[in-house]
């Protein structure tokens, strides 16, 4: 094999490589012996089958796949040999020539092609053992678990006293309605008997405004506007008039926080009720102090790392966020300038964003590697079932559908390969501890969300 280097300009590298056709020809009649000793051919014993005779039938097969696999080996080769990591696979381009892609395939000429590709830039790893981290901790209170509980007698009230009175925000109404636009009745805007309880925004926005201060046998007209973004296409942005009748009015009946409402949730008494609501705060609070966390480690490493990137990663990562912000935008039916920007100014922001999460991902795969950070079978097994608990009824076909797929699994395994390598950063930096309040914690979570939209 002959390489040369024609391209080595920043990170791209590109080689032309010629394979001979003496070797060809060998790993040729390698494939051919071997198919020889085991083809089941009319008219020959079984391993009796001439050379020759599987050449006429299989010759070109044989040399295409000969071909494939010097291709694939020696483009590996050549990177290896220079200790040159691709940034991506690399793209290999072929003869185009008929006569010179047939003398190839003859076996009568050398087989030329070229492999260009972006490497992984070189960079020092820095001592990550000083980096300061603050980990903002917050304690479960008695507070926290009363104002849980609170919001679960909200999900299990019940209504049944008949109210004379007009309806007021969180009464329940009984009604039936007929829904137009332009005088017209539409599909699926109609129903009888429907319970609706004020203020649970269940409806479209506006609706439920107007049924305050409804009674019992009231007729009324509300008037709404159909959200841009509505699911059904032909209602979006539409207004529309609704004809309700309103059969009762009901108010909430109080719900007490006893041994009697555990029981009705599933619970043995108030106590284990309470222990459960508590080690779900526990989860809630230690989920967003992770998230937190992890996001105080990038935006650390972010600073220590300057360095040129593979471009077709970087605009990979642009052209997959660009695509999620315009399917957002189209759906909210907002604009550019909505946001007090311009197109041309949030390309240039989303792609330092772009830009941010390649560097990232870079450092961490870099240290992940230096530092001997591997995933277990079992963590990406708990991982698998994970993403399948999220289809209920075709977790087969989710199992199925990654074993099967391996660009799918390395999708599965690169947020815990960046977890576990988030972690062990923190294990061998220098963190402490800060008591904050829920409140306080979650603004920070949503405030760097928001960030990384933006």
């Amino acid at each position: 094999m002959q390489v040369t280097e024609t391209v080595n300009s920043g990170l791209k590298r590109e080689f032309k490589v010629v394979v001979g056709a003496a070797d060809l020809n060998k790993d040729l009649d390698a494939k051919l012996k071997d198919i020889a000793g085991k083809a089941q051919i009319k008219g020959f014993r079984p391993g009796k089958v001439p050379v020759a005779h599987v050449k006429n039938l299989y010759g070109k097969s044989a040399m295409a796949e000969v071909i494939q696999e010097k291709v694939d080996a020696q483009s590996r080769q050549v990177f290896a040999d220079r200790n040159l990591k691709p940034a991506y696979q690399p793209e290999v381009k072929l003869p185009e020539d008929e006569t010179e892609v047939n003398a190839v395939m003859d076996g009568k000429a050398d087989l030329t092609f070229t492999v260009a590709t972006e490497v992984v830039p070189e960079f020092e790893v820095k001592d990550f053992a000083g980096i300061e981290l603050a980990k903002h901790i917050v304690t479960p209170s008695d507070e926290h678990v009363d104002e849980s509980l609170k919001q679960l007698t909200e999900q299990y009230k019940s209504f049944g006293e008949k109210k004379d009175g007009p309806a007021a925000k969180g009464d329940r109404v009984t009604i039936d309605f007929v829904g137009s636009i332009d005088g017209t009745e539409f599909d699926g805007g109609k129903g009888d008997d429907i319970p609706l309880e004020i203020g649970s925004n269940q409806f479209i926005p506006g609706f439920e405004d107007q049924l305050v201060g409804a009674k019992e046998g009231d007729d009324r007209t509300v008037k709404v506007t159909f959200p841009a973004d509505y699911g059904a296409a032909h209602l979006a942005g539409k207004e529309a008039s609704f004809a309700v009748k309103v059969k009762s009015v009901e108010i909430p009946g109080e719900a007490k926080v006893d041994d009697e409402f555990a029981k009705k949730v599933g619970f043995e008494d108030l106590a284990k009720l309470k222990e459960m609501v508590k080690s779900g705060l526990d989860r809630e609070f230690a989920q967003m102090t992770a998230m937190k966390l992890k996001r105080d480690v990038l935006d650390a490493m972010d600073k220590q790392y300057a360095f040129e990137l593979p471009q077709r990663l970087v605009d990979a990562e642009f052209e997959g966020i660009w695509s999620a912000l315009q399917q957002e935008m189209t759906k909210a039916n907002k604009t550019f300038a909505d946001e007090n920007t311009t197109e041309d100014q949030a390309r240039t922001d989303y792609r330092k964003i772009a830009e941010r999460r390649v560097r990232l991902g870079l450092v961490l795969g870099t240290i992940g590697e230096k530092e001997g950070v591997t995933i277990t079978d079992q963590e990406l097994q708990q991982a698998l079932i994970a993403r399948a608990r999220q289809f209920p009824g075709q977790e087969k076909q989710v199992f199925d559908f990654y074993r099967q797929n391996n660009n799918a699994l390395l999708e599965l395994r690169g947020p815990i390969f960046e977890q576990k390598v988030v972690d062990h950063i923190v294990a061998k930096a220098k963190v402490s501890d800060k008591q904050v309040s829920r409140e306080e914690l979650k603004a920070l979570v949503e405030d760097e969300e928001t960030q990384d939209a933006a």
